[in-house]
């Protein structure tokens, strides 16, 4: 059987103090990995991520817990500087820093519309951009994004967290071509488990079965040297699966002044999902435009 082994590799775990930050950081550590725990510090300055240190280190391995809000990126670009000079290099983020301000959206306010993005997209883009020099340097790096079910298939209240997740996704789908020459691979998790963002949406049965630790072996893999690109991989209870965002065949509708007449018309034949494919990348769209409209793409 395989093996998943990360000894010799750094790895960054944003909100690392409790929940999914804490399994996934424990399971790290427990493949062979130097782990940096990042978390926000409490207001009487205790660092929770330093408890989840000290278990790492009890149990023989390596661990370091920094403060640091993710959404200050000069706070990240100093915890990838912090993380380096300790110890020479940076090969895993683990991008899982997350809040919740549920909220119908007419009910929403913006500042909490906000809030949400800020954490959960501009944290990981603080963290994940000054990574990025260092993986290139090495020609080597894993960076995990945490979508979630909500972004991907939406979720009554949470349009601000929606919006977030499904944002990170895009961004996983660019960063992952982007990196694909230097050795980066990026991939995308989407969680479920009973946390402190989930304990009152679940009943006892459920929040039973969907503990973190069933989800951070998915982390193991995403951080290892035989990781995929450009997954969205789906956990939770014990389960694995992988999502996708596709296109179908669709159709092509000649010029005309009732081309919205016949879109509507024929609105269940572009919906017909039989022979959808998964696009490399955006310009696929375009290229299956063009071809279903006789113009070579090269010639566009």
């Amino acid at each position: 059987m395989p093996t998943p082994d990360l000894n010799g590799r750094v790895a960054v775990v944003t909100g690392a103090g409790a929940g999914l930050g804490r399994a996934h950081a424990l399971a790290l550590a427990r493949h062979g990995a130097r782990v940096v725990l990042n978390d926000l510090a409490a207001p009487d300055g205790r660092l929770p991520a330093q408890a989840v240190a000290d278990e790492i280190t009890a149990a023989g391995g390596q661990a370091l817990a920094l403060a640091g809000d993710v959404r200050d990126a000069a706070a990240m670009a100093d915890l990838v500087a912090r993380t380096v000079a300790h110890w020479g290099r940076l090969d895993i983020v683990v991008n899982n820093a997350g809040i919740l301000r549920d909220r119908s959206f007419a009910k929403m306010d913006l500042a909490d519309f906000r809030s949400v993005l800020d954490v959960h997209l501009m944290g990981a883009v603080n963290l994940t951009h000054a990574a990025w020099p260092q993986m290139i340097a090495q020609r080597h790096g894993r960076v995990i994004f945490t979508t979630s079910s909500s972004g991907l298939y939406g979720n009554f209240g949470q349009s601000n967290y929606g919006a977030a997740k499904m944002a990170l996704v895009g961004l996983m789908q660019t960063l992952a071509l982007e990196g694909a020459k230097h050795g980066i691979h990026v991939n995308c998790l989407a969680p479920t488990a009973a946390t402190a963002m989930t304990a009152d949406l679940l009943p006892p049965a459920a929040l039973a079965a969907l503990t973190v630790e069933r989800v951070s072996p998915a982390v193991v893999v995403l951080a290892s040297d035989a990781a995929p690109t450009r997954m969205i991989l789906a956990a939770g209870a014990g389960s694995f699966e992988s999502a996708h965002v596709t296109l179908t065949p669709g159709i092509h509708l000649p010029d005309g002044p009732q081309m919205a007449e016949a879109l509507l018309l024929q609105l269940p034949a572009v919906l017909d999902r039989r022979g959808e494919q998964v696009p490399r990348q955006g310009y696929e769209q375009v290229a299956q435009a063009l071809g279903k409209a006789g113009v070579p793409p090269a010639a566009a």
